[in-house]
């Protein structure tokens, strides 16, 4: 990354001794590496002068940002999907020739969660296989800070179990049940169950959540884990499903649906989700597109961490 100075025509007035001083100064902060104090000496001025020199030649565009790296277009797309979505961030993968999307995506959501927990933290996490590839990635992590993890629904031990996370350590605290149960008197049952009901209130005292996002294809992760079948599936779908968190579906404007289904699911509410300050959605593929756009367009997640391309198709799709 690097900045370099032009002297553009901005249409602000600059007299020449300014354009010279800001252009001096810019040399020696960003070509030369040098503090805001030798720079103040340098040019005879005082050291809070140059900072609001700085400022001012980025914004008469005497200081234009360019970024030489193969990552730019990324960091563009992050920019882009935070405005269009009103996102409060957003990672995008760059795309790379034969390598598959789902570990890069673990790697790039384990980064920024990194970045976003502190020490005694508290994770709270979904369901599916792009929550399981970041925590094999963030598994020493959590010991080192002592961030523990609570589960947002039932299920996640199955998958979780070779992270090396749940366990006697007691780093996860983890609703003990399937996602899914054979009726609503015995979910209602469960919830209310003090163990049950105790990692449900956990889970909505973490500062931030990650959440997997389901598809409606027939090879969704739902349906491999035998949480739903095929023919299910299809009916949603028909009804209007386009995707899933949390084992509930919601339609193209993120609203969910009311499915017999719901009734039956061990897990946060999605109204209860969205009173998590920061909910991470990860995925990316074609497949998920349009559960991806009604995930942002229903306000499920206010973070997001895909790839490129799914970056530049659901911008499309606006």
């Amino acid at each position: 990354m690097s900045e370099i100075t032009s002297a553009q025509d901005s249409g602000f007035a600059l007299d020449a001794e300014e354009i010279e001083q800001i252009s001096r100064a810019a040399w020696y902060y960003y070509n030369d590496g040098l503090t805001q104090n030798q720079i103040a000496d340098m040019l005879g001025v005082s050291r809070i002068k140059v900072s609001p020199l700085l400022e001012k030649g980025r914004q008469t565009g005497l200081i234009e940002l360019r970024i030489n790296s193969p990552h730019e277009g990324s960091l563009g797309l992050q920019e882009e999907l935070v405005s269009a979505f009103g996102l409060t961030d957003a990672r995008v993968v760059p795309t790379a020739e034969g390598l598959a999307a789902p570990p890069r995506i673990g790697r790039a959501s384990a980064s920024l969660l990194t970045q976003a927990l502190a020490p005694n933290d508290l994770l709270a996490i979904g369901w599916g296989e792009a929550v399981s590839t970041t925590l094999r990635y963030m598994a020493p992590v959590f010991p080192q800070s002592n961030v523990s993890l609570v589960s947002l629904t039932g299920g996640v031990s199955a998958y979780i179990g070779n992270t090396g996370l749940y366990g006697p350590q007691g780093f996860a605290h983890l609703i003990p049940t399937p996602l899914r149960v054979s009726s609503p008197d015995l979910a209602e049952m469960l919830r209310v169950e003090p163990y049950v009901r105790n990692v449900l209130d956990m889970a909505l005292t973490a500062r931030t959540a990650l959440i997997g996002v389901g598809s409606v294809a027939r090879s969704a992760t739902l349906v491999r884990y035998g949480y739903c079948t095929a023919s299910e599936i299809e009916l949603f779908t028909r009804r209007g499903a386009v995707g899933d968190i949390l084992g509930y579906f919601y339609d193209r404007d993120g609203q969910i649906l009311d499915l017999d289904l719901h009734r039956h699911v061990v897990a946060v509410t999605p109204d209860g989700l969205r009173q998590i300050p920061s909910v991470i959605g990860a995925a990316a593929g074609p497949e998920k597109v349009e559960a991806i756009l009604g995930l942002l367009r229903g306000k499920l997640a206010n973070v997001l961490v895909t790839d490129e391309p799914t970056a530049r198709d659901l911008l499309r799709r606006i």
